[in-house]
């Protein structure tokens, strides 16, 4: 048996097709459709406001014909710093029906991160949050930006929120005191002088022409972009719909709390809300307390989020207190789910929650675990349609025997274009006939599930063994008393490497190392045990929740040559 033979194949249910054929439309044709079949469905529920698909069409029309009069071009690119609001849909939307190329951009990020992020794409435009407009002015003259346009949270409150939002920065000890040049616009501004007349989208190709530059998360130097063109994005979002066969269109309601500016969320959640005429209940930021009050309020059905927020969900101290059933599906990905928080969850709500895999290079889904049908816990599941995968030797780029672990490769046509400028790096991932290194070790079993070992980058080489982070981490999370580990390896005199383990405990729980030690033992290969655990209140993240093992292997790193230096 061999790769090609497609054998994950034989696991789709009858309601899923192994090939789709996608319409040859810009990606705003979802927006256009969804307006047209259900003009007075919710579009948008953002802490209180509403806007219907019919309005939210407008307000994209408006917001692209401001961005023509300020002399935006087809193909400039457009960079987009908000956090989940009204305002990061229309401005998407709004940049992408007159050609332009959106930028997402993290509104967390430092000076330097913005800085280089601006100047590597060449924007000339950027949206961003008041909050963050200082930063934005302290860079602004070292990149080509010409243009500012700044919003408010407030300026889609509905009444008296708008009124309170400013009481509450001020109380907080934010003042908003920034002031204005002529390059600066006023989004709310804009949007009321402009006409809602509909844009005649230019001349783009969607299979060609670049509709996003989505930057990786830098973690082995300054981040690049991948070019995602309109049929990447409609091709995943099409997908999705697929997989999630149960679906009905115009009827669903989706709890938006992965940020827009990352990949995942920007599909999973607004890309196929728009294709699903779907409703899409905006979270500004993960607060467990607010996610847990607004799935009771609003009744959402579709909840794509990371298994760090599953986490937090199911250790709360009241969550008996909430009633969370009306959740029917989740989709978790950007990290490793572990077995007992899927479980966990899972009888918590009634619903379905499966783990799914991807990443920037493809827009952002290649795998996933079947929602309604037969799941494979410990696994990303199985290939996408039109989605082919195989698993590598990473040196020498041969195909290994089924079953064997090497890296991943797949292919679709949700594969970028390539990265921004960077024809060498493309060169290193991307072969001729459209194969994407993707630098996860891997294995496939005989029915077609993908088993992810681990980075290739994270794979800790201890005493000669090979050994993969997310096992051990797998063996922690079954510990009752553990809420959040994380597995590393760390400098060794002796061995190279040595496996250490980050350990967050569950309120009210008290462990030893003695007993973790123990634990492990009974589990894991003598080889896998990790030598070294440290107790922490919380462990670094990104914005989406995924674990930074680089920042602790750091600071191991540190600390361990600060120890050498000082026994010399």
């Amino acid at each position: 048996m061999s790769y090609a033979e497609k054998v994950w194949l034989k696991q789709y249910p009858s309601t899923v097709p192994s090939t789709i054929d996608y319409p040859n439309v810009l990606l705003t044709q979802f927006l256009i459709d969804a307006a047209r079949d259900f003009p007075k469905r919710d579009a948008v529920q953002f802490m209180g406001k509403k806007l219907t698909y019919e309005q939210l069409l407008e307000e994209s029309y408006r917001f692209a014909n401001s961005l023509k009069e300020l002399g935006v071009k087809p193909q400039e690119r457009v960079a987009i710093m908000l956090p989940n609001c009204p305002q990061a849909v229309i401005a998407y939307y709004g940049a992408l029906f007159i050609g332009a190329v959106v930028v997402q951009t993290n509104p967390l990020y430092m000076e330097r991160e913005l800085e280089h992020q601006l100047t590597d794409s060449g924007s000339e435009t950027i949206i961003c949050l008041d909050l963050v407009l200082p930063k934005v002015q302290n860079v602004k003259s070292k990149t080509q930006l010409k243009r500012v346009i700044v919003t408010s949270i407030k300026d889609y409150l509905p009444f008296p929120k708008n009124v309170l939002y400013p009481l509450t920065l001020w109380k907080d000890g934010i003042k908003l005191t920034h002031e204005y040049d002529h390059d600066t616009h006023a989004f709310k501004r804009l949007i009321t002088k402009a006409l809602p007349t509909p844009v005649v989208p230019p001349e783009i190709d969607p299979i060609h022409d670049v509709a996003l530059l989505q930057y990786t998360g830098g973690t082995t130097g300054l981040s690049k972009a991948a070019m995602l063109t309109h049929r990447n994005l409609i091709v995943n979002s099409i997908q999705a719909s697929y997989w999630l066969y149960k679906v009905k269109r115009g009827t669903e309601k989706i709890l938006g709390v992965l940020p827009f500016f990352h990949v995942y969320g920007m599909t999973v959640v607004m890309n196929y809300a728009m294709y699903q005429a779907a409703t899409m209940i905006l979270i500004p930021r993960f607060d467990c307390d607010m996610i847990m009050k607004t799935i009771v309020k609003e009744r959402p059905t579709l909840f794509p989020g990371a298994p760090t927020m599953y986490v937090a969900i199911i250790n709360h101290p009241n969550i008996q207190k909430y009633d969370l059933s009306s959740i029917d599906a989740c989709v978790s990905g950007s990290a490793a789910l572990p077995v007992e928080v899927q479980e966990k969850f899972e009888k918590l709500t009634g619903g379905r929650l499966i783990e799914g895999y991807g990443m920037t290079e493809t827009s952002p889904v290649t795998h996933s675990n079947l929602v309604w049908d037969r799941v494979r816990s410990s696994t990303i599941g199985i290939p996408w349609p039109d989605t082919e995968a195989r698993v590598v030797d990473s040196e020498t780029g041969e195909e290994l025997p089924v079953g064997e672990v090497g890296e991943l490769q797949v292919r679709g046509p949700q594969v970028m274009k390539g990265y921004w400028n960077r024809e060498d790096e493309t060169a290193k991932v991307l072969t001729s006939d459209g194969w994407l290194s993707t630098g996860d070790i891997v294995r496939m079993d005989e029915e077609g599930y993908f088993f992810v070992m681990d980075r290739k980058k994270d794979m800790i080489i201890a005493g000669g063994y090979n050994i993969y982070p997310r096992e051990v981490e797998e063996v922690l999370f079954e510990h009752p008393g553990i809420q959040e580990a994380a597995v590393v390896g760390v400098p060794h005199p002796y061995r190279g490497e040595t496996v250490k383990a980050f350990i967050v405990l569950k309120p009210g729980i008290k462990l030893t190392e003695k007993e973790l030690d123990q634990y492990c033992r009974e589990k894991l290969a003598k080889y896998k045990i990790p030598r070294l655990y440290e107790f922490r209140d919380e462990l670094p993240k990104t914005f989406v929740g995924k674990v930074l093992r680089r920042v602790l292997q750091e600071q191991e790193k540190k600390k361990y040559e600060e120890e050498i230096k000082e026994a010399n």
